[in-house]
């Protein structure tokens, strides 16, 4: 049988059986002919452990013609010279996990599960979302630098964004944008750092530390000042009292503000949970972000004013939700009502309720208590995460600082017009 070529391989006829057809050149390159008529490159070799086995190229097409086929047996029987079992690895990689596979691991795993309820429904959101539709198809152990980092790219520019479909409220808008994508990456190296410990390493060649994102910080804007929140609370006022928002609604959002309670903690509030006698909430572990990994109750300390906000709430069941939904079963809804009143209020577009939080923190900072205190009034486990009220506040006095010297500093270079003198009035 002569070399394999274009003309010979189309000549040949399929029979009542499969065949083969081999080259007389390289040796273990051929092409197998179907009773239907289907022609298909193999190559054939023996393994390192002396196994005789068939590598499938592909199937004769407009893609793929004999060359084409006779290079990869060509680089296929280079693999054998040097020890690699071409078959062997191509069925290990079918068996392989997917990130799609990886991440349906992750939560069913004790990790996500220990997880707050809350936590657990946004990472679900996000993994189902965005990272899945991504990556949901990359091998888990080939996964790269560059695949990670147009992922990001893609939620960054709202290529993932979509409007879902909800049990109890109709439609969903999944967002993207920076913080978007921030999350859902950060997300992925949490996910790929607990399969390295669940034994199926996922993302070990992504160097995490050369994909940019966003820095730590005050991730949202704050209300800044005394005039800000009194355009806050004079717009929940008014829009209570023209019956545009419901009451427990417009408490639920002041409570926030004075308090800079998380709004899954705020929604998810049970009357067991409040004790207005020693003026404050113990959150149980199951109900707060790092109760469900520190087994611990998380204790609210609350102002006069927020006492007064659970004081006024119709007293329910101590199972029930002090701030109560208007119907169904589930916690009460603010995303849409706060963004009427951010917009009603003048506030700047990326003040979000979590940002009501920081707006508590910081001014807690900027009024001199320390990490210890702030760590204290918003619940956080972590100094880190307090500290960078902290580095806000001290940036904040410098600026005021800078501002209070900025008269003296400009006589000091002899820059008196920037001052208005007033001659003292003599004694007489």
């Amino acid at each position: 049988m002569p070399k394999l070529s274009k003309k010979l391989v189309e000549n040949e006829q399929p029979g009542t059986d499969q065949r083969f057809v081999w080259d007389t050149e390289l040796k273990g390159f051929g092409v197998k002919i179907f009773p239907t008529g289907v022609k298909t490159f193999v190559f054939q070799y023996r393994s390192p452990e002396g196994k005789s086995k068939r590598f499938t190229i592909g199937k004769l097409s407009d893609s793929l013609t004999v060359e084409q086929a006779r290079q990869i047996a060509k680089d296929r029987h280079r693999d054998v010279l040097n020890g690699r079992d071409p078959q062997g690895e191509k069925q290990a990689r079918r068996q392989a996990p997917t990130l799609a596979q990886v991440f349906e691991d992750y939560l069913a795993s004790d990790a996500f599960k220990e997880k707050a309820e809350s936590t657990r429904g946004v990472d679900t959101g996000r993994i189902n979302h965005h990272l899945r539709p991504l990556l949901g198809t990359v091998f888990a152990d080939k996964l790269t630098t560059n695949e990670v980092k147009k992922a990001h790219r893609a939620i960054n520019e709202g290529k993932t964004a979509t409007t879902v479909k909800t049990k109890a409220r109709g439609l969903a808008r999944v967002g993207g944008g920076e913080g978007t994508a921030k999350k859902a990456v950060t997300l992925l190296r949490t996910i790929c750092k607990w399969s390295t410990k669940d034994g199926t390493p996922a993302g070990a060649a992504v160097d995490w530390s050369n994909i940019k994102m966003a820095r730590d910080g005050m991730r949202e804007a704050i209300i800044e000042d005394a005039d800000a929140y009194g355009r806050l609370f004079r717009t929940l006022d008014t829009m209570q009292n023209e019956k545009r928002i419901r009451d427990a609604v417009a408490d639920a959002i002041r409570f926030i503000a004075l308090t800079g309670t998380r709004r899954s903690e705020v929604t998810g509030l049970r009357w067991s949970y409040v004790d207005l006698k020693a003026g404050q909430v113990v959150l149980p572990p199951q109900a707060h972000k790092t109760g469900h990994r520190s087994g611990k109750p998380k204790t609210i300390a609350l102002p006069a004013q927020a006492q007064v906000i659970l004081a006024r709430q119709p007293q329910g069941k101590p199972d029930e939700y002090v701030f109560r939904p208007s119907k169904g079963i589930g916690p009460l809804a603010l995303s849409k009502p706060w963004r009427q009143v951010r917009e009603e209020a003048g506030l700047p577009d990326d003040i979000g309720l979590h940002g009501l939080r920081h707006s508590v923190g910081s001014h807690l900072a900027m009024s001199g208590a320390s990490l210890v205190e702030v760590m204290a009034q918003l619940g956080h486990s972590d100094p880190k995460t307090s500290l960078r009220y902290v580095h806000y506040a001290e940036a904040a006095r410098s600026t005021l600082a800078e501002r209070a010297a900025a008269v003296a500093v400009a006589g000091l270079e002899g820059k008196t017009e920037s001052a208005e003198v007033v001659p003292l009035r003599r004694r007489k």
